[in-house]
């Protein structure tokens, strides 16, 4: 299951007794500060859920195309790298323990 933006702006609004059309914005402005944050190289750290950060690839001179068999070279990029926190941590362990 995916949950998405309209989702999170129902669930808010609901735990928040506020319209929807007062979530949207906060959201919105929420998700542009932290993509900004992130494309400066800042981390972003929510203590108990987890912290996002952005870490930069190496170069792969020798790539494989599996379809053609080519050689190719895989350029270095930046990629968004997440790290769950404690208590994130925590509740996925005792779900898995819950269910098996």
């Amino acid at each position: 299951m995916t949950t998405t933006r309209k989702d999170l702006v129902n669930e808010i609004s609901e735990a928040l007794r506020l319209k929807k059309t007062q979530i949207y914005p906060i959201i919105d402005t929420l998700f542009d500060i932290m993509r900004d944050n992130l494309v400066e190289g800042n981390r972003i750290e929510i203590r108990g859920f987890g912290a996002l950060e952005i870490k930069d690839t190496k170069p792969k001179p020798a790539a494989r195309n599996p379809r053609t068999g080519d050689t190719i070279e895989v350029p270095a990029r930046r990629k968004a790298k997440f790290k769950p926190g404690k208590i994130l941590k925590e509740a996925l362990r005792a779900q898995r323990e819950k269910m098996g």
